[in-house]
């Protein structure tokens, strides 16, 4: 058995390690910029940060942003409206509810603190939705469900609809009648593109619905005289919004496989994650099926931000590296530059974003 050497790690090319002094760091920029040369779940952050800071900062990356989880009422909102305001996200993927939750707040509306002495008998009589620790109030959604008919009733009823067409109608409707920031907004404004793949699955798929119905309610109602109300809403059931999922899908590969570059920030995972992702796949089964030679796009950069781990399985917690064998992602070797940060994003991502904006800031008085 041979001698064990004992080297120096700068003999083989190691990065050095710093301690985090305190007393040195005055921004939240320097804060994240030492915590890269430290280590665990620190050093994660701060390699984070600087894989989101390349990516916003490449002239030809388009970054998608994917969102799950109640960012909204965890009062997330105004950081993914700051995103799209400083053009740091060309394209946003969302769960329905965070968007909904984030309407009620671009309306002026408020959500509050959960008191553990209110059970959820309690909040269900008084009308509360409980998140975790937080309220949603249910009159607040009925406002947000204002909101989607007075857009509803704007759009020419022949239209066939996705969730793209309407995020931006409903942007459009709070840029011209609200005050208030709020994400769909701040994306009609910056003609950034919002999709909602589980559009269903959220009180803006259920507004939608129960608008759509209650074009017909009157007419069903005169047809059956003299039956109850379940057998009109059976016969109502029958109307449905023209709504076509495939333009979303077809609308947003088509600009993916338009850019240079691709980037994905993901807080949490799910269907957002999923469907963004989805593209490389879904270019390399249309070649293969139908004799395209269209080349399959892969994202170069990514982040993610969640707290789920791998071994469940599950899609929120998959890592990039698993990622490349699905064809999604460019593999580090070939340039791909990855982060993943295992916690809640409530906790990190506001840090991310105010270490961002003074970067750029700094940046731009350097070059004015």
């Amino acid at each position: 058995m041979s001698a064990r050497e004992f080297r120096d790690g700068a003999q083989d090319g190691l990065e050095a390690l710093e301690p985090l002094d305190p007393e040195q760091i005055g921004s939240f920029d320097g804060l994240l910029t030492a915590m890269r040369k430290t280590a665990f779940g620190g050093r994660r952050l701060g390699e984070a940060y600087e894989v989101l800071w390349a990516m916003i900062e490449d002239p030809d990356c388009y970054v998608v942003l994917t969102l799950s989880g109640a960012m909204t009422i965890a009062k997330m909102g105004k950081i993914i409206s700051s995103m799209i305001d400083h053009g740091m996200v060309q394209a946003v993927v969302s769960t329905g509810a965070l968007i909904a939750h984030g309407l009620s707040e671009s309306v002026g509306k408020t959500h509050y603190r959960h008191h553990p002495s209110m059970s959820d008998e309690e909040l269900f009589k008084k009308g509360y939705n409980r998140v975790y620790d937080t309220l949603e109030m249910e009159s607040n959604l009925n406002y947000v469900e204002q909101v989607v008919s007075l857009t509803m009733k704007r759009i020419d009823p022949s239209q066939v609809l996705s969730s793209e067409i309407l995020t931006r109608e409903l942007g459009q409707t709070l840029a011209e009648e609200y005050e208030g920031a709020g994400i769909l907004k701040s994306a009609y404004l910056k003609n950034v593109p919002v999709f909602i793949p589980a559009f269903t699955d959220s009180e803006m798929g259920l507004d939608v619905g129960t608008w759509a119905m209650g074009r017909v309610l009157d007419q069903a109602r005169a047809e059956i005289k003299g039956g109850s109300d379940l057998d009109v809403l059976r016969a109502i059931h029958g109307s449905y919004p023209s709504f076509n999922p495939y333009l979303d899908l077809n609308g947003y590969a088509s600009q993916i496989v338009s850019a240079k570059k691709l980037g994905i920030f993901t807080i949490g995972g799910g269907v957002p994650r999923n469907w963004a992702q989805q593209v490389g796949p879904y270019i390399e089964i249309s070649n293969a099926r139908l004799g395209l030679n269209v080349q399959p796009p892969r994202f170069q950069y990514g982040v993610r931000i969640c707290p789920e781990p791998d071994y469940w399985g599950g899609l929120s917690g998959c890592t990039y590296q698993e990622g490349i064998s699905w064809g999604k992602f460019v593999p580090p070797e070939e340039g791909g530059r990855f982060a993943e940060v295992l916690s809640d994003a409530t906790v990190v991502w506001p840090l991310l974003m105010v270490g961002l904006l003074e970067r750029a800031k700094a940046k731009r008085a350097t070059h004015s």
